[in-house]
């Protein structure tokens, strides 16, 4: 047998061995739903402190994004658009003050955004449940992980949609000096948020 006899086996060979693999991964990855976030159920909410009185709240709306979710394969995959006016706190006068250039500054960053990185399962593979969601938060012109901790996430046919629906409750501390909002951080205003983040999202 030539030299150019056993190359060809050996190619044959190799595509005979890899051929299924590639098939299976194809298959595997194919399960995956896709959703989309739906704007007016999805929010996220926070509380701040300010110069040790009540704690006042607020939240930003009309949140849109994209969700992958496969639990079969406990793999996830979502993204989150912000967009910085929609902040209501009930005081028009404070959510001025919060999206002005010493908070928010929604004039030179309209958007803040979400983008998962890896998403943790339980080890039931009968009862699939997501404890956690790492990603990066861009925000104010920085992007910065964070930690998403699960407290609730379902899906299910919506009876009015007549459509698979995912709905998700998250919980987040951050540090918003790391995303060089600082204002008021060393004399009185809450310098950790903690976030609570409900989500809706709709497949396609």
């Amino acid at each position: 047998m030539g030299a150019s006899d056993s190359g060809q086996k050996r190619s044959y060979i190799f595509a005979f061995l890899i051929l299924p693999l590639l098939i299976i991964s194809n298959i595997t990855g194919s399960f995956a739903a896709s959703y989309v976030i739906n704007p007016t159920n999805t929010n996220i909410s926070f509380g701040i402190e300010r110069f040790k009185r009540s704690t006042t709240t607020g939240g930003f709306y009309n949140v849109k994004g994209n969700l992958q979710y496969d639990p079969s394969s406990q793999t996830g995959d979502i993204s989150l658009v912000i967009p910085i006016s929609s902040l209501s706190t009930g005081s028009k006068a404070f959510n001025h003050t919060l999206t002005g250039p010493n908070f928010f500054d929604v004039q030179r960053f309209p958007l803040a955004r979400f983008d998962s990185t890896k998403w943790y399962f339980n080890q039931n593979k009968s009862f699939p449940k997501i404890l956690k969601v790492d990603g990066n938060l861009t925000l104010h012109g920085e992007t910065h992980p964070i930690s998403l901790t699960a407290t609730k996430f379902d899906c299910y046919l919506h009876p009015a949609f007549k459509k698979d629906v995912c709905n998700g409750n998250f919980t987040a501390t951050v540090d918003r000096t790391k995303w060089n909002i600082d204002k008021y951080a060393w004399f009185g205003v809450t310098k950790n948020l903690n976030l609570e983040i409900q989500i809706e999202a709709i497949k396609q």
